[in-house]
């Protein structure tokens, strides 16, 4: 388990040629750029894929960027436990040409507090096997529930710390500061070699805080680690190399965590974590690490073509991030679908070819090109959920293809819009929908389809999603109650919706409508195609 702040990093590369002619700093013309999760959220897609399951809880922010991380983060298998974090997302922008960074740009303003955590995040803690705190110094590692819930967990707890961050709880196995941070943090004066500088400083800081042991991380020098003994260990880094080392404490932290999660020693843990934050560097660091996410309108200007991805400007849509979890040609559609749809099996090749009366994805009118009202989006459905929840509010949340739209959907959105104050509607993206009902699906592309649902007046924003379930725009989102419309058995022996467990990370809470009888997509295009009468039609 990992638990801290997270950050919105970007990497910009481009090429230098020239001078701005009005000041004496270089140009950067931009060839492309990445987005990923930084802080918190860099160690836990480092610590994912490594033999446990990974659960992360941190602030997200109800705006676009928080949107952007829980889609990053749950399409590399970690399960998002967002907080509530007012004000923007905070984002780290670095300007880069030749492997070098010229400029680092932060933004997203001073941290705001974070939100309580749940009862489902205190559980979590409790029955953890290994515990990361990520520090960063905007909030988290500082409210009082969670530091005593770590303070009673029996679980290994590994704290990355920051200068302006809380010190660590009592108990703590390990401390991860690195030579800047121990010197600030313990508050010794200075003075000797570099290594008995940082023998003094760890020593001191693993007093101040009665934790277990400080490790302090010294670059291409390896890891120097303090602990009961009064002979420090110096492990040094079994390579040497001059590379991009953003992230590698992250790296470093994880791999510490991992180690001690599965039972190993605390200089075992150090040793292991040394010749993996070095490997990661010899490797060529982040960019090698994790992979390639283009960022947000990355697609238009390197000249791909339309997507999900890019919604324009006034409502950036979800990415489509590339995914750990196995391909699969086929895909079950998620129970309970408002559309009341039956998947079909993708037919080999038949993703790309035009059909009448189905939606050509290789032809597309480019959705910046569309007219997005203000209730499309990430951005739209941001400021919906900050407002009614600003006002202590409701937020419902559903979703589905709604592909066709029809009275069956309607019904099932007024139904949903009762239960709040505001309704926001997760709507499958082309390719989504395409993978979980088949190639010659949908017959109405995303663009018209959030146009449409937007239209109505039980809906207030609307927000498009590429993956094949709407866990990561739930994760942000956080709605009060998730509906779904159809015949889910209630009571002890009915089946949990798809969505509970992940309502459950907040406290939120999911909610069966019923169906309109003898409505639905499916139903309305076999009727359409046999020449039937439409369904509900007056004789």
């Amino acid at each position: 388990m990992v638990l801290g702040d997270t950050l919105l990093d970007r990497d910009v590369e481009g090429v230098v040629n020239r001078l701005c002619p009005d000041s004496p700093v270089p140009v950067l013309d931009e060839n492309n750029s990445v987005d990923r999760p930084g802080g918190a959220g860099l160690a836990a897609l480092f610590a994912a894929g490594r033999g446990f399951e990974v659960a992360l809880v941190t602030a997200l922010a109800d705006d676009e960027g928080g949107a952007r991380l829980s889609h990053l983060l749950t399409a590399a298998g970690v399960q998002v436990y967002g907080l509530p974090l007012p004000g923007a997302t905070p984002e780290k922008i670095r300007l880069r040409t030749r492997g070098r960074v010229l400029l680092r740009h932060d933004r997203g303003g001073p941290a705001g507090p974070p939100g309580e955590p749940s009862e489902a995040v205190l559980d979590l803690l409790a029955g953890a096997a290994g515990i990361l705190v990520s520090d960063y110094g905007r909030g988290v590692a500082r409210l009082p529930a969670l530091r005593a819930a770590l303070a009673n967990t029996a679980a290994p707890i590994v704290w990355d710390p920051h200068p302006r961050g809380p010190a660590a709880v009592p108990g703590v196995r390990l401390a991860t500061p690195n030579e800047v941070e121990v010197r600030e943090l313990a508050g010794v004066t200075t003075g000797g070699s570099r290594l008995l500088t940082a023998a003094r400083c760890a020593e001191a800081l693993r007093q101040r805080w009665r934790v277990g042991a400080v490790v302090v991380t010294m670059g291409g020098e390896g890891a120097l680690l303090a602990h009961a003994g009064s002979t420090p260990l110096a492990v040094p880094s079994p390579t040497c190399a001059d590379g991009d080392t953003c992230g590698a404490g992250d790296r470093f932290a994880a791999a510490a965590t991992v180690a001690l999660a599965d039972g190993a020693l605390v200089s075992e843990a150090v040793q292991r974590a040394v010749a993996e934050a070095s490997g990661y560097v010899a490797a060529g660091g982040v960019a090698s690490a994790v992979p390639a996410t283009p960022a947000r309108g990355a697609a238009l200007r390197t000249g791909g073509g339309p997507s999900a991805d890019d919604p324009g400007p006034s409502a950036d849509g979800p990415e489509q991030v590339p995914s750990t979890a196995p391909a699969s040609s086929t895909a079950p559609a998620p129970s309970g679908d408002p559309t009341g749809e039956t998947a079909a099996p993708a037919r080999s090749g038949g993703a790309g070819r035009s059909r009448p009366g189905v939606a050509n994805r290789t032809d597309t009118v480019p959705i910046t090109a569309v007219d997005w009202s203000d209730r499309i989006g990430h951005r739209a459905a941001g400021e919906v959920v900050a407002r009614v929840r600003a006002a202590g509010g409701t937020v419902v949340a559903t979703g589905g293809c709604f592909d066709l739209l029809h009275a069956g959907h309607v019904a099932t959105l007024e139904a949903a819009r009762q239960l709040g104050d505001c309704l926001v509607v997760c709507v499958n993206s082309d390719d989504s929908v395409a993978g979980l009902k088949g190639p010659e699906r949908p017959l109405v592309r995303h663009v018209d389809r959030a146009r449409l649902l937007a239209a109505l007046g039980c809906v207030d924003a609307v927000v498009v999603f590429d993956e094949s379930t709407p866990h990561a725009a739930l994760s942000w989102l956080r709605p009060d109650i998730w509906v779904k419309g159809g015949d889910y058995g209630t009571g002890a022996d009915g089946p949990d919706l798809p969505e509970a467990e992940i309502m459950h990370r907040w406290g939120g809470h999911t909610v069966v409508v019923p169906y309109l009888d003898g409505r639905s997509t499916t139903g309305m295009i076999a009727a359409a195609r046999a020449g039937h009468r439409p369904v509900g039609r007056t004789r």
